[in-house]
């Protein structure tokens, strides 16, 4: 069997390299049993070498193509036609066109036939290519099927393909095109079957796209198509499109657009039949496969033919469950402000740290909240919380309940516990306490110290048992019923303030101003702290300038020989022994902190030094704090001119104390709980440092690609399966790529809520209002804290941010994220720095472009563009 040219039942999984991606799933389809594929062969990518490898004007191209990058269009163009060009010069080799005749000669060479790119980076579960190659339908003769396999090897280098590859990390050098010759049928229709629904992800929704005549009208968008869904073998919706047009095959070859007749446009293109075998034939392809399928099907008198099947790159993998229940998960990321993906040792840290109910998929974390939507009681709690946290989270879950069969609801149960009961009875204690708060931070650091005095004594499987029981003290640090309870008390006197000041003097979210410069707020004074390094580099004009071209984060050593270097030094190793822990994404325990990579801060320093005057920190919080006492006292007297106004401003009082003394403190745990894992990561990495010295581990960051236990196993035995590693870390870069849903079911669906509002301008950008004010500037769009380049007055735009991005909090005037609730980092910091702040705006860094002048309605929760 020659190597250079295979049919169909001669290919296997295994052949990837030999015959692309579109290859390997064509030789897999003809192997099941009572599916129809159309005959053919392949010309393997070794004939596509043969046909290269001794052109020097090809690979001098090559390597100039190499050099470029994604934005060199132009040059892209040029390059990219030369190669086309000698490509469709070269002579096909002889051996390779007469395999390419005797596989004719079985099939009949008189046949119409299909020739169609499969490069080998095509069609995987990671990047599916679809479209970037060419396909040429009813092609007839030996002369002309040659003709067409070149120019299906010079399709590897359109301008789209190139610049397709060079997005997805993929060098043009080792991507090869085999050429799949398969005999043409010629259908009445055709079209497109996806075993799960493309739209919402459902795994059980099968959709079904049909038009007349060949697919390829479908699919180069000519046509509109009928769309047909199935579930559990019933049809539950039809859309029968006007189908004004199809392609045919012609006699002599090629292909030919026809109109269609009037009477014909409207008419359903399967029967209602027909449609029920074809998704039969699709879940059978689906099980085949093991995963959910797009596949290219035609008809031809009542017998359906599959022309190709792909596994869909795009849906979310769903959260693993060990029963056939149905389920509802919720995204643990976007309540903690990091909707990344995750590497396996920090998801595992996760779920030691977390009571919830856990479940991976792409790398995030899931809450199964099944059980809490079920009971009446339970699920008020929830929809309560997430209310505060994320209302398009909120809204997603009660789009599920008022579906009414999808989860089965449990009789009220009245004797159900309060959710606030526990923190009640603890007020009145806390309350009559102030120093509370001081309690429970010293309690905090205490204990952390004594950590870091500890761990230095374990090491190997030691230190495992070490971790495992710390994290026990963690917990009880997190859960402690008096650090809930003063959480409790400062969200719910805000609550209580905005509802009442509403109510009785008409003014809107007052509890933002209120919380402005409040004490023991360890994310914002991290931000205020920053700019005191910057006064202390400011005058000296030789450090800043050192400064501007750090690169290497060993720049803290060669300080030392400025003048100022010194000082410069010990007020950057200060600061990080303080917050070093801390960094973008910091819930992964396997981010690069702060102290690891120094140089992160720099840009940030030396933004503070241009743009914010000497002494910015403490003017700044004073000056929010003189804001927030301003508006207390214009509050109680005004309160007091109202029918029993005495009664209304002591308690206003009340509350607005409860808001200034524990406030500030929600932010401790999360600090806390950070500054452990950073703890144990040093220690972690000591150990995965003596695995790499033993040669067990390549390098120490491959840790990272481990769960906990199965590294505690790899530091007992000293054996490590390299194959995990590697598939984690293909895996992890799939995962990178996918945008993890706020909600999503068992069945893959992903859920979605909206925004109720009303009266808003027309071209209004909506989203949740968590800190007051209107303010107009130029949008920064920043994705990567690195990256931040901003100058006084600009506003901050961003998926997402958690406490490390707060530093850059102190130069902004306003802030715009696309993940968020009331109650996340991003929302309480904006409140207490006074900037106004929208967040939950869905696809907000798509809408707003870099630089636009926008105006956010922190007060109302929208944005204009301006």
């Amino acid at each position: 069997m020659s190597s250079l040219v295979l049919g169909f039942q001669e290919m296997d999984k295994t052949q990837l390299l030999l015959v692309g991606g579109k290859g390997v799933n064509l030789g897999e389809l003809s192997k099941i049993q009572g599916i129809q594929v159309p005959e053919g062969f392949c010309v393997t990518t070794e004939g596509y070498q043969k046909a290269i490898e001794q052109n020097e004007v090809f690979q001098a191209l090559l390597e100039q193509l190499t050099l470029l990058k994604v934005e060199d269009r132009d040059q892209i163009s040029e390059i990219s036609r030369k190669i086309r060009q000698t490509i469709m010069d070269v002579e096909i080799p002889s051996d390779v066109a007469g395999a390419v005749a005797h596989y004719l000669s079985q099939f009949g060479d008189e046949h119409a036939y299909a020739v169609r790119s499969s490069a080998t980076a095509e069609d995987l579960p990671h990047a599916s290519f679809a479209g970037q190659h060419d396909t040429y339908l009813n092609v007839i003769g030996i002369d002309s099927i040659l003709q067409h396999i070149s120019k299906c090897w010079a399709s590897l280098f359109t301008d789209r393909a190139i610049s397709y590859r060079m997005q997805n990390g993929f060098d043009h050098s080792q991507v090869y095109l085999s050429v799949i010759v398969q005999k043409m049928v010629f259908p009445q229709a055709s079209g497109i079957l996806f075993t799960a629904d493309p739209i919402t992800s459902n795994r059980k929704l099968l959709s079904i796209d049909a038009s007349f005549g060949l697919g390829e009208a479908l699919v180069s968008g000519l046509v509109s198509a009928d769309c047909y869904k199935v579930q559990e073998n019933k049809i539950v919706d039809k859309r029968i499109a006007t189908k004004k047009l199809a392609i045919y095959g012609q006699k002599g070859g090629g292909t030919e657009t026809k109109q269609i007749d009037s009477d014909q446009q409207k008419t359903q293109t399967l029967t209602d039949q027909q449609i029920l075998q074809l998704a039969r034939i699709g879940r059978q392809v689906e099980a085949y496969f093991g995963s959910p399928q797009d596949i290219e099907w035609c008809l031809v008198e009542d017998t359906f033919y599959i022309v190709q099947s792909r596994p869909i790159t795009t849906l979310f993998p769903i959260p693993e469950a060990n029963d056939e229940e149905n389920h509802v998960y919720v995204s643990v990321g976007h309540q903690q402000m990091m909707t990344d993906s995750m590497k396996p040792l920090g998801l595992s840290f996760w779920l030691l740290t977390t009571p919830a109910p856990m479940r991976k998929a792409g790398g995030r974390l899931f809450v199964d909240v099944t059980h809490q939507l079920a009971s009446p009681v339970s699920r008020n709690v929830l929809l309560s919380a997430m209310g505060q946290h994320d209302p398009l989270m909120k809204d997603a879950l009660m789009n599920i309940m008022e579906r009414g069969d999808f989860i089965k609801s449990l009789p009220s149960d009245s004797k159900a516990p309060s959710p606030k009961r526990g923190n009640t009875d603890m007020l009145e204690q806390i309350e009559n306490n102030p120093s509370i708060v001081s309690d429970l931070i010293k309690r905090s650091q205490t204990s952390i110290e004594e950590l870091k005095q500890n761990i230095q004594t374990k090491s190997g499987p030691d230190l495992f048992d070490f971790i495992r029981e710390d994290i026990q003290q963690l917990k009880k640090i997190l859960f402690d019923p008096q650090s809930s309870a003063v959480i409790m008390a400062a969200q719910d006197a805000s609550a209580w303030i905005n509802e009442n000041i509403e109510k009785w003097l008409g003014e809107k979210n007052v509890a933002d101003t209120l919380s402005q410069s409040v004490p023991n707020n360890i994310t914002s004074e991290m931000g205020l702290e920053l700019l005191e390094v910057a006064d202390v580099i400011r005058p000296y004009p030789e450090v800043i300038d050192y400064l501007q071209h750090v690169k290497e984060d060993n720049f803290l050593d060669e300080l030392l020989t400025f003048e100022g270097g010194k000082e410069t030094r010990d007020a950057i190793l200060a600061y990080l022994t303080k917050y070093g822990m801390r960094c973008a994404g910091e819930i992964d325990i396997t981010k690069t902190r702060w102290s690891e990579k120094p140089s992160t801060l720099v840009p940030i320093i030396l933004g503070n030094i241009k743009n914010v005057e000497p002494n910015g920190g403490k003017r700044k919080f004073e000056q929010g704090r003189r804001v927030a006492l301003e508006k207390e006292q214009e509050l109680v007297d005004r309160l007091k001119q109202l029918p029993d106004g005495e009664q209304k401003a002591k308690e206003t009082k009340r509350m607005i104390n409860r808001i200034r003394n524990f406030s500030g403190f929600r932010e401790y745990p999360k600090y806390s709980m950070i500054h452990r894992y950073f703890v144990y990561k040093q220690a972690l990495l000591k150990e995965a440092e003596t695995l790499v010295q033993a040669g067990v581990m390549y390098e120490k960051e491959d840790s990272y690609y481990l769960t906990f236990e199965e590294l505690h196993e790899v530091v007992r035995t000293s054996k490590l399966d390299y194959q995990i590693i590697s598939k984690r870390k293909e895996d992890y870069k799939l995962y990178e790529k996918l945008t993890p849903p706020r909600v999503i079911t068992s069945d893959g669906e992903i859920i979605t809520g909206a925004y109720k509002r009303e009266n808003l301008p027309a071209k209004a950008i909506v989203g949740l209002p968590v800190s007051s004010g209107v303010i107009e500037g130029r949008a920064r769009v920043i994705l990567n804290m690195e990256d931040a380049d901003l100058e006084d007055g600009d506003i901050l735009v961003t998926s997402f941010t958690d406490p490390s991005w707060t530093p850059l909090f102190v130069s902004i005037k306003g802030l715009v994220t696309e993940v968020g609730g009331l109650m996340t980092h991003g929302a309480v910091i904006a409140r207490e720095y006074g900037l106004p702040a929208v967040v939950g705006v869905e696809n907000a860094t798509k809408l707003i472009k870099d630089g636009q002048r926008i105006r956010v309605h922190g007060t109302e929760g929208y944005i204009e563009i301006v």
